[in-house]
């Protein structure tokens, strides 16, 4: 566990970025393979989303300074609730409690983005893209990714989170986000079975659905237990789920345009027509 530890405190940037490449790699090679639909430029809407990476780009600079920073106080004046415990347990017990308040954060996190009316024509550019694959992981409006990043960095210093557990954190997050975005569908019963404890492909794919009460449920991170305890956890007959949201329903040439999509927290948006759309998925 200690050679663990030291590791991520010297090789945590390296670690996450091989991490990140594998998984995408990985993930966009199961698409390719066993993909919910083909039926789709699965490159160019690839590269639209990954926009997104650059957009985002000085936010994640900032505040990687800010955590580093944040992390350091923390650990000098011992302040945050794992210290309380801090000298009596293993590092695996403080691993666990402090991933634990980490996903219950994001849950909130994810609560207040649906809930608050502001906060949500920001969260709506990810909900809007009508394809979910693993490229929907980047897409990301730099006007969430700044809450986000502040909201976590909030947590981290209320939680006094070490940066080991941080870095092991964000490594688990990023099997878990890939995995819940890629176009790709486990057996019913293999996916109800991880379910109960975590947040699988299926239940994912429920929360892009178009429309409420199902995008308002399955706000989990990685482990759904808190949709379970808050009573947010929704499921739907899976070839029922239709992608995209309501209230923004684009014609093919906002769909692909980055600029239109960069756009949408700022434009006035009214209340749509609400009939079924065509599903480019599928069943």
């Amino acid at each position: 566990m200690l050679l663990l530890i030291k590791f991520l405190d010297q090789h945590s940037e390296t670690t996450e970025l091989v991490i990140f490449a594998s998984v995408l790699f990985l993930c966009w090679n199961i698409e390719n393979l066993a993909a919910l639909t083909l039926n789709y430029k699965k490159w160019k809407h690839a590269f639209i989303n990954a926009h997104f990476i650059v957009t985002n780009l000085p936010n994640s600079l900032l505040f990687s300074i800010l955590f580093a920073k944040t992390m350091q106080w923390t650990m000098h004046h011992h302040f945050g609730v794992v210290y309380i415990f801090h000298p009596f347990v293993h590092p695996l017990i403080s691993f666990i409690c402090s991933f634990l308040f980490l996903d219950f954060g994001e849950y909130i996190y994810h609560v207040l983005m649906h809930k608050s009316k502001r906060l949500w024509t920001f969260h709506m550019v990810h909900h809007s893209d009508r394809i979910v694959d693993i490229s929907t992981t980047l897409r990301e409006h730099p006007g969430e990714n700044f809450v986000r990043l502040a909201f976590t960095l909030v947590w981290v210093l209320l939680t006094g989170t070490f940066f080991w557990v941080l870095v092991l954190r964000q490594i688990i997050q990023i099997f878990s986000t890939s995995i819940a975005h890629i176009n790709y569908r486990l057996p019913q019963k293999l996916d109800r079975f991880l379910g109960f404890v975590f947040i699988t492909p299926g239940l994912h794919q429920v929360h892009h659905h178009y429309q409420n009460p199902y995008t308002d449920s399955n706000y989990g991170d990685v482990l759904s237990i808190w949709d379970r305890i808050f009573g947010t956890l929704r499921r739907m007959p899976p070839e029922e789920v239709v992608f995209g949201i309501d209230t923004y329903m684009r014609d093919k040439e906002e769909e692909n345009n980055f600029i239109s999509i960069f756009k949408i927290p700022f434009k006035d948006l009214k209340q749509e027509d609400k009939s079924t759309p065509e599903n480019p998925v599928g069943s």
